[in-house]
C-alpha cells in the first residue's frame, strides 16, 4: 500500500531548500519494512523539507517487498529489513546495502495490565502458555523469527491454537489495546506506542535483533536524491528519532 508522507516544500521558499545533489526536486518511490512506518512517518517530513525531495513510500511485509522488487515495477531506493537480501532475486535489484539501524524483539501489555514474567526461558514459555491469546504478523521477517523461537520451546503448536495473526504491523497495538489480545511479541519499535506497556525484552537465550539496510535500486534514475535520503538516515536527526522507537543507530 502507498503512503505520500508529506508534500515537498517548493524550491527556493526556505533556506537550503534546494534538493541534494539534484537540480530538481525529485520524487522517490521507496519500498520499507512495514515496522518502519512510525520511523518513516517522522522522519519523511522533516527530509523532505530540508531537500525539496518528495517520498512515496510502500509499506509491507517482507514476502511483498521481495515481490515488489522483482515485479519489474520501477523504485528508487530500498529501507528494508536484511531478510529482503537473503532473497538472491530480490538482491540483484539492489546496490550495496548500508545497514542503519537494527532493533531486538520485546513483549508488551495493554498499558496498566499486570506484567508477566518473562526473565527467563522458560518463564517466557510459562507466560505464553498461559496466556489466553497473543498477536504478531507471522508473514514478516520478525514474524519468522518469532515463529522459529516457538519451536525452539517446543510450543509451536500450542502457539497456533492462540495467536491472532495479522496482516501489517500496525494491526499489532490496536489488537492489545481493544482486549482482543492479551499480550503482542514483536520487535521494539512496533511495540514502543500509546496504549501498551513493554514488559521487557526476549530474555537471554532467546533474543536477536533484526537488522535495516538502505540500498538505491540498481537502475534508479534518481541516484543523487536518493543517496541524500540514505545519507539523512544516520544523521543525528534521523539517529535522535530512532532512539526514540527503541531502535538502536548504525551503519557499516
Amino acid at each position: 500500500m502507498s503512503l505520500i508522507v508529506a508534500a515537498a516544500s517548493m524550491l527556493g521558499l526556505l533556506p537550503g531548500a534546494s534538493p541534494t545533489g539534484s537540480a530538481h526536486a525529485a520524487e522517490l518511490k521507496v519500498l520499507a519494512g512495514g515496522s518502519l512506518r512510525s520511523v518513516l512517518t517522522a522522519l519523511a517530513p522533516k527530509f523532505e523539507q530540508a531537500s525539496g525531495h518528495k517520498l512515496v513510500i510502500d509499506f509491507d511485509t517482507t514476502p511483498n517487498l521481495i515481490k515488489a522488487a522483482t515485479s519489474g515495477e520501477p523504485f528508487d531506493l530500498g529501507v528494508v529489513p536484511i531478510d529482503v537480501f537473503y532473497d538472491a532475486a530480490a538482491k540483484a535489484h539492489f546496490a550495496p546495502p548500508v545497514k542503519f539501524a537494527r532493533v531486538g524483539y520485546g513483549v508488551a501489555v495493554k498499558a496498566g495490565a499486570p506484567r508477566p514474567d518473562i526473565s527467563t526461558p522458560e518463564a517466557f514459555k510459562k507466560t505464553l502458555l498461559e496466556a489466553k491469546s497473543i498477536t504478531f504478523l507471522p508473514a514478516s521477517a520478525a514474524g519468522s523469527y518469532i515463529l522459529k523461537m516457538f519451536e525452539r520451546l517446543g510450543i509451536a503448536e500450542a502457539m497456533k491454537a492462540k495467536t491472532i495473526a495479522q496482516a501489517q504491523p500496525t494491526g499489532i497495538i490496536p489488537a492489545v489495546v481493544s482486549g482482543q489480545a492479551e499480550i503482542a511479541v514483536f520487535v521494539n519499535n512496533v511495540l514502543t506506542a500509546p496504549g501498551v506497556d513493554i514488559v521487557g525484552p526476549f530474555p537471554s537465550g532467546l533474543q536477536q535483533e533484526l537488522v535495516f539496510p538502505a540500498a538505491l535500486a540498481v537502475d534508479t534514475k534518481q541516484k543523487d536524491a536518493a543517496q541524500a535520503f540514505i545519507d539523512f538516515l544516520m544523521s543525528p536527526e534521523a539517529v535522535a528519532v530512532l532512539k526514540s522507537k527503541g531502535m538502536t543507530p548504525g551503519h557499516d
